[in-house]
């Protein structure tokens, strides 16, 4: 009677030994299926990434080759894309009074570019000629305060400060010649202790950029 009750207790172990083996294995089976399946989806979520931004890139080669500057050509990102037979059209009788912050310098990795905020500065100005308004029609205002400062600086300025040629100088001598106004802030150069003959020659100090923001609100100046 004993030896019969240990060989049953010893069929009843291996049987459980061979559950908990089986369920082992279904887990790991299941865990393997799982970890395919995550691989096989990041890897089509990552080949779709990809897909979708060489399409955008293709997408921006195209409309480089058809990007008009009617003003001024700043690079790329001051292109107009022309637009067939538009059906709202500004009116071109209109006195437009542009007003301009120019708060940011590029960061260190692209320094010696174009400011970005002056290349945007560009774009809209040809936007507003490339949509049919005269030139003399736009009075462009730009108000410098933070970082912008520096796009506003002498090249003396510059090689002392960021060790290479102002970049932004031609740009900014194409934008005066069309007759805007550059208007430093004074609390900004105090806080960043920039002088004032570190700024290019025609541009004007004001107390605080606020104020000019203010007071050309007032003059009728759209503020971007």
């Amino acid at each position: 009677m004993k030896k019969n009750t240990l060989l049953f207790l010893a069929c009843l172990f291996c049987l459980i030994g061979k559950s908990q083996t089986h369920g082992a294995d279904s887990t790991l089976r299941s865990l393997k299926f799982k970890q395919d399946s995550t691989l096989h989806a990041l890897i089509h979520a990552d080949s779709v990434k990809v897909q979708k931004e060489f399409a955008k890139k293709i997408r921006w080669e195209k409309l480089k080759t058809v990007k008009i500057y009617p003003v001024i050509n700043a690079g790329d990102g001051s292109g107009v894309v022309p637009v067939k037979d538009p059906t709202e059209i500004p009116d071109p009788n209109l006195e437009y009074k542009l007003l301009f912050e120019l708060t940011t310098s590029n960061p260190d990795s692209v320094a010696s570019e174009l400011n970005y905020s002056l290349i945007e500065i560009a774009r809209i100005i040809n936007l507003h000629v490339a949509s049919g308004i005269a030139l003399k029609k736009i009075h462009p205002v730009i108000v410098a305060h933070g970082y912008g400062l520096n796009a506003l600086t002498t090249n003396e300025y510059y090689r002392e400060h960021f060790k290479r040629e102002n970049p932004n100088i031609k740009l900014i001598s194409e934008l005066k010649a069309l007759g805007t106004r550059f208007i430093a802030c004074g609390q900004a150069l105090a806080y960043f202790n920039v002088t004032n003959e570190a700024l290019l020659p025609f541009v004007k100090v004001s107390l605080t950029a606020q104020t000019v923001l203010s007071s050309y609100v007032l003059k009728g100046y759209m503020r971007y």
